[in-house]
């Protein structure tokens, strides 16, 4: 177990230090050993932010001529990019090479052609892990509590398939430390779970590892080395530290009483959209939708945030797990 004391809780939005400058919605953010970060940006690709501190994009538009709208981004080991499309109405995993050209990698699944697609995990295997949230469309009719259409896809050599259906508003997931399970943030069921992973990537029956209270909408996560899971909230900013038994910490909190107020009226009423998402009332951060562990030691943690333009970072008590991409090359 981590020595490092814990600092006085919740951290002051203050003490975030920002990193990177005129991002276009860092949804989703990656680490390297290198001290690169990488974050998904919807001036169409990938923007890099060096460990220099110099700051590159790279674009590109989808095979039909539509602008990329990246949301969830994974690295491949050769340099290139997976990103999760979040198109209007359809999406897929479609590769983005350093050069700018754009293939497709999972666009149908069990006949059907993917919906506005949100995360793209790869695990130690190479395989994919791909998730929609809702199959609603407009998506914002999928902000429901009583909405359970979102869905985890696996992509391996035997193609690609529907692992778990009927989630609420599924989001992003991690693979536990042991690779035993496959955990899934449902944002608007406001719960995490977690399904064991058996043989062929076959998923178990789901199971709630903890719920979240007023104000929590769980959208990105990522372990630490102590076994702990780390969680982060919209609306209400809240970066949660859950312990092995459920069991939760507000690291972060940057968020106005009035705003969560009026988004959780919305929530209860069944009338939750997109304006509750798109305005913002708090400090420095701006919908915080994911965290990546980096530098050094993995010790500090880097928030992407949906309405941003930059990143912040905290130190954390504890190391992150490596991610699969951490010592990859870079090219």
């Amino acid at each position: 177990m981590s020595s490092h004391a814990s600092p006085p809780l919740p951290l002051s939005p203050a003490a975030l230090e920002p990193r990177g400058q005129g991002l276009s919605r860092p949804e989703c953010v990656l680490a390297t050993a290198s001290g690169d970060l990488y974050t998904a940006d919807w001036r169409g690709g990938v923007a890099i932010l060096a460990a220099d501190g110099s700051q590159t994009l790279i674009g590109g538009s989808l095979p039909d001529g539509r602008p990329l709208r990246p949301n969830g981004i994974a690295l491949e080991r050769d340099g290139a990019f997976l990103l999760a499309d979040l198109g209007d109405t359809e999406g897929g995993v479609f590769r983005l090479r350093r050069d700018g050209t754009v293939t497709p990698v999972v666009v149908d699944v069990d006949g059907m052609r993917l919906p506005p697609t949100n995360f793209v995990l790869i695990d130690a295997q190479l395989r994919l892990w791909i998730t929609v949230s809702t199959r609603r469309v407009p998506r914002a009719l999928g902000y429901r509590r009583d909405v359970a259409d979102g869905f985890v896809v696996l992509a391996d050599e035997r193609g690609a398939r529907i692992v778990a259906d009927g989630l609420g508003y599924t989001n992003e997931v991690a693979i536990d430390p042991d690779g035993g399970y496959l955990y899934v943030n449902e944002t608007f069921a406001r719960r995490t779970s977690r399904f064991a992973i058996r043989a062929g990537g076959a998923l178990g029956p789901r199971e709630t590892f903890t719920e979240y209270g007023e104000g929590t909408f769980p959208d990105g996560l990522a372990f630490d080395e102590d076994g702990f899971l780390w969680v982060v909230s919209i609306v209400s900013n809240r970066v949660l530290r859950v312990a092995p038994d459920g069991q939760s910490t507000t690291w972060i909190e940057d968020a106005d009483a009035a705003h969560v107020a009026w988004v959780e009226a919305a929530y209860r009423d069944g009338t939750l959209g997109r304006p509750h998402l798109d305005r913002v009332a708090s400090e420095r951060l701006r919908n915080i939708s994911s965290i990546a562990f980096g530098g050094a030691d993995r010790r500090t943690a880097f928030l992407g945030c949906l309405l941003g333009d930059a990143l912040y970072g905290f130190r954390a008590p504890a190391a992150g797990v490596a991610p699969t991409h951490w010592h990859w090359p870079q090219s």
